[in-house]
């Protein structure tokens, strides 16, 4: 008898624990970190914000060779691009530097749109520069040039393709300490002083791709509304449309918790994590931002409240995408950039054909947010509201018609060209568009809505024509 009820309580033991609740709190698996299962395979359960120190003010830019002596920096690279080193943002730099006694040397071989190649070709300058410190002035390819140069020069071992993102590079984690990097952005578009990553075209496979980790974002931005006065119209637009799809792409974006696989260890969380709660607010607070100033910031080039507020917007955007991440409007610019066949931009001076960065990710929104309107609507009449919808008796089934219409009114007040095909493009372009987004997968994975070859075929011919 007492043999039958120690075999009865051993068998209700067992019940009892194979039904109890095996959440972190109350499991005794203590080294298993919550959410991952020991195949790795599950949602992630946390996300980290990163981003750079930012100083903003106007004449802020003054203030650089202080902070470089501060940092006891003996040797800095200046990097800018050579229509830039003609105008004031660099020379105010230049200036500081000198007062300062900051010993520089410059780099203006940056390309508007930068390739491998022009990477490369930075990386072997700061190589062979010896340098304890960079400045970057001028726009996202400035800023993310030197933030490559920065790396490969503080691991001169590694190979090219190492810490590019997979699937076309190796995708390793940095783990090189890095020198002091100070951002002086002057455009108000990539946010590229608050993130850690360097976006380049891969010529050999004609797609743009990156660099993406914390450890490569600049130390310090220098945020100076007065070098947006130099901003020729179109680049206003072209940049602020960068900003509206950063922050509509973060807010919408995949869940952080909904985002796989959970990373065995944190130096393998990738830097765009999927929506959360901290880039949310940043998100949303830009595209307040440039609902009421963008058309204003393009239309007047004295208006120095619309382009400061520009300028902020970026910033703020950069800090919600840069750890958010973005989604479809980006992998699907790419190829659109990449394969670029004659179009070139107007207030663009450059010497090779060329779609600016912003008008490539505009051109597929209102494609875009219609297809993934589906997952979360609600997020999607928000920001239809916030740039101008009226959504009091629109329905949830009707989220991404009234943000893409919202969007297409947006564009044509601005005179933006109508479509891809405005820009050179066909439907035979399709299949090779859709091929250069397929290995973007770094983004095109946080879209909240999974899409097949076929759904980006029709986004690509949704997108031919816009009005």
């Amino acid at each position: 008898m007492a043999t039958a009820s120690r075999a009865r309580v051993a068998h209700l033991l067992r019940h009892l624990q194979s039904a109890a609740c095996q959440c972190p709190t109350h499991s005794h698996t203590y080294s298993q970190a919550p959410g991952l299962s020991p195949s790795g395979k599950t949602t992630d359960y946390a996300f980290e914000m990163a981003v750079s120190n930012i100083r903003y003010g106007a004449g802020v830019t003054k203030e650089v060779g202080m902070d470089l002596q501060n940092m006891g920096a003996k040797n800095v690279c200046l990097m800018t691009d050579k229509n830039l080193s003609q105008l004031p943002p660099v020379q105010a730099v230049m200036d500081s530097l000198v007062k300062n006694g900051i010993s520089f040397q410059v780099y203006d071989d940056v390309r508007v749109e930068p390739t491998d190649a022009s990477f490369k070709d930075a990386i072997e300058f700061a190589k062979k520069g010896a340098f304890d410190a960079y400045v970057a002035v001028g726009g996202g390819s400035t800023m993310d040039t030197c933030k490559a140069a920065n790396l490969y020069a503080s691991s001169p071992h590694s190979e090219f393709l190492d810490y590019v993102n997979a699937p076309i590079g190796k995708g390793k984690p940095v783990t090189v300490s890095l020198r002091p990097l100070i951002a002086v952005p002057t455009t108000s578009g990539t946010g590229s002083e608050t993130t850690g990553v360097a976006i380049f075209d891969y010529e050999h496979l004609k797609v743009k791709t990156g660099i993406a980790s914390r450890a490569i974002k600049p130390t310090l931005g220098l945020v100076d509304p007065l070098h947006t006065l130099h901003m020729p119209g179109q680049v206003v637009a072209n940049s602020g449309f960068d900003v509206l799809c950063h922050a509509l792409e973060s807010y919408t974006a995949l869940p952080y918790h909904m985002r796989s696989p959970c990373p065995s260890n944190p130096i393998a969380r990738p830097a765009y994590q999927g929506s959360n709660p901290i880039s949310d607010i940043w998100a949303v607070h830009a595209l307040r931002i440039v609902a009421k100033y963008l058309k204003r910031a393009v239309r007047n080039p004295d208006d120095l409240e619309a382009r400061s507020n520009m300028h902020l917007a970026s910033a703020f955007a950069g800090i919600g995408f840069g750890n958010a991440g973005v989604h479809l409007c980006h992998g699907m610019s790419y190829p659109i950039s990449g394969l670029v066949k004659t179009y070139k931009a107007k207030d663009y001076n450059v010497d090779h054909p060329l779609v600016p960065h912003g008008l490539s990710v505009v051109l597929t929104s209102p494609a875009v947010f219609t297809f993934t309107a589906q997952m979360f609507p609600e997020r999607h009449l928000e920001t239809a509201e916030i740039l101008g919808a009226d959504i009091r008796t629109a329905r949830t089934q009707d989220a991404g018609a009234v943000l893409a219409d919202t969007l297409r009114k947006f564009l044509f007040d601005l005179n933006v060209d109508n479509g891809l095909a405005a820009l050179g493009y066909s439907k035979a372009d399709i299949p090779s568009l859709v091929k250069g987004t397929l290995p973007q997968e770094r983004v095109t994975k946080l879209a909240p809505r999974p899409q097949s070859e076929e759904d980006l075929c029709a986004l690509f011919e949704a997108s031919m024509k816009l009005y």
